[in-house]
């Protein structure tokens, strides 16, 4: 380590409440413990997912809100704060703590420092791949889209750093938002030979052929390994049709047991799925498909410490989730012996990057990357009183950010932001750079819209959202999370029936009448009139009202009344 690395190292450890020791031997074998994990068995997976191009370390805050009703309630990964280190035996006021929630999480972001960087990610598969012979890198999608970077350099940039990193397979979502001939370009060009583009589940809109190979299979030690590919079954609908016009997607059950009985008739001891459907799905799916082994699974966000163990017909499927924005790299470990699995270890390891010391040539190749770049990324266009961050069901105070900006520029009564789960967090008192407002922004259809819509259509949307979101059947939670509101208020009840969630909609305190017109402001249309329409790109609307207020100040979110979540422990009171 450089003298550098070593200091960032002394000053986590000791925030951390380790003893310093003077030999600085003794600081660095502190550091190196967090990261000691023994080889265990003989097939090995590294499973990262959901990274939304981050290639440099960032900040990001866990949810404090992430409701689970029904049969969902007080399960993973409906926990959030206290009842999730409880559930996992994660102790308070850890390094792990902070990963892994939202807890005291300004006061642990200055602590513990920063997370995730391609750079500090691919020192960490080095260290695995080095003690684990044949492994295989799973990129569980989510990966070209999400930056400035990514979008202006039409995903190359993370493609190019995806092959330096060593990824083996991928399987898509976001990826699907650069057009059909984009993806199939980077597949049979960039990926030719190098990496596995699986997707069991897009067919072709004619015949039904599959687009991309179902899966592929690999001997690791002696043993034959199969992965299936499972890409976002909802992609036609939460993004729009016309990017993927000649393709169809779905969840395909029934395709995809029988792609599990192929690799196991092909002689696979090991049948394991890289999955975008979102844990919710994942779950729902290994109770009903017999023979997977393990399913490693994305969408949703989610960091779970420890698998779900689903029980089916067949026996029992481990279910994961490995968070997002490259903040976490899960090891997953199988013992096979005597043509049969007879015991596994996991760990989803939290990347920080004061720990892990850049890899000297991802570094440089990021630095080529955002070299043409830099100035643009670090306009600074003004100061944050607050904490920014994104994830949770109904707000976040990134969102409130944009929404107050929409309304502002546009001159408009009420708000829509998409309730995306991507985006980088902000800790008080930093600058808000252009790069950080891409980081919630970049995406292929960025236009902004205001429209007259009746208090009849307001609520239509909210409830159709709401559905998405909270039917009790998980296979149809077709979104993310919930739309963000600016301007308007209401009420939910996520255990109603659809169409009946919401109510007490309010303007200014006044109820929002059914047959009158008020004046709302959105981004991220997904029809094909909308691109035709054009429309101010959101990244210019928010960049262009934060040079003029030129300070965030740190406000209450507009959260709607939430019906029933007394007591949920998915649920921050």
């Amino acid at each position: 380590m450089n003298r550098r690395e070593f200091l960032q190292v002394l000053a986590v450890a000791s925030a951390g409440g380790l003893v310093l020791e003077s030999n600085e031997s003794m600081a660095q074998a502190a550091a190196n413990k967090f990261y000691d994990l023994p080889r265990f068995g003989n097939v090995h997976f590294l499973h990262f997912t959901d990274c939304h191009a981050q290639l440099k370390p960032i900040y990001f805050r866990e949810p404090d809100v992430n409701l689970g009703f029904g049969d969902q309630f007080g399960k993973t990964p409906h926990l959030v704060g206290e009842h999730l280190l409880k559930a996992h035996n994660i102790k308070p006021g850890t390094r792990e703590a902070h990963a892994f929630t939202y807890l005291n999480f300004e006061a642990a972001a200055k602590s513990y420092g920063k997370v995730g960087g391609f750079a500090h990610l691919a020192t960490l598969v080095k260290k695995m791949k080095a003690s684990r012979p044949g492994a295989l890198l799973l990129d569980g999608g989510d990966t070209w889209q999400g930056s400035g970077t990514a979008l202006w350099t039409n995903g190359q940039d993370m493609v190019d750093a995806c092959l330096a990193l060593g990824v083996d397979i991928m399987t898509p979502h976001w990826e699907m938002t650069l057009g059909e001939e984009r993806v199939k370009e980077i597949v049979e060009k960039d990926f030719k030979g190098k990496v596995s583009f699986l997707a069991q589940n897009i067919k072709t809109n004619d015949f039904g052929d599959q687009v991309f190979d179902p899966y592929v299979i690999r001997e690791m030690n002696g043993v034959k390994v199969a992965v299936i590919g499972q890409a976002f079954p909802y992609t036609p609908i939460a993004n729009p049709r016309y990017m993927v016009a000649n393709w169809t997607f779905g969840i395909q059950d029934d395709h995809m047991q029988k792609m599990v009985n192929e690799v196991r008739a092909k002689g696979a001891k090991v049948v394991v799925v890289l999955s975008h459907n979102g844990m919710d799905v994942d779950i729902k799916m290994a109770s009903r498909v017999t023979g997977i082994d393990a399913i490693l699974g994305g969408h949703t966000h989610d960091g779970v410490p420890n698998p779900v163990k689903v029980k089916n017909a067949g026996g029992v499927t481990l279910v994961t989730n490995a968070g997002s924005n490259g903040k976490f790299l899960g090891v997953l470990d199988f013992k096979v012996s005597g043509n049969k699995i007879t015991d596994f270890r996991y760990k989803l390891m939290p990347v920080f990057s004061d720990l892990l010391p850049a890899d000297a040539t991802m570094n440089q190749l990021i630095n080529k990357i955002r070299a043409p770049y830099e100035s643009k990324l670090g306009e600074k266009l003004a100061i944050t009183e607050g904490l920014l961050y994104r994830r949770g069901n109904f707000n976040g105070s990134f969102d409130q950010l944009i929404l107050d900006g929409l309304m502002a520029v546009k001159n408009a009564e009420i708000a829509f932001s998409p309730g995306f789960r991507w985006g980088t967090s902000l800790l008080p008192g930093d600058a808000i750079t252009m790069e950080h407002v891409m980081d919630q922004t970049a995406i292929t259809y960025p236009w902004t819209t205001v429209t007259n819509m009746s208090g009849e259509m307001i609520k239509t949307v909210l409830e159709d959202i709401a559905d998405n979101l909270f039917n009790p059947d998980p296979y149809y939670q077709q979104g993310g999370d919930m739309v963000r509101v600016g301007g308007l208020q209401y009420a939910i009840n996520p255990m109603g029936q659809a169409g009946k969630r919401i109510t007490e909609m309010r303007l200014n305190g006044k109820p929002i009448e059914a047959n009158k017109n008020y004046k709302v402001a959105g981004w991220a249309p997904v029809a094909e009139e909308a691109k035709q329409a054009g429309g101010e790109p959101i990244w210019d609307v928010v960049s262009r009202y934060l040079r003029d207020i030129k300070t965030v100040k740190a406000k209450s979110l507009n959260m709607p009344k939430i019906e029933g979540a007394k007591g949920n422990p998915g649920f921050a009171a």
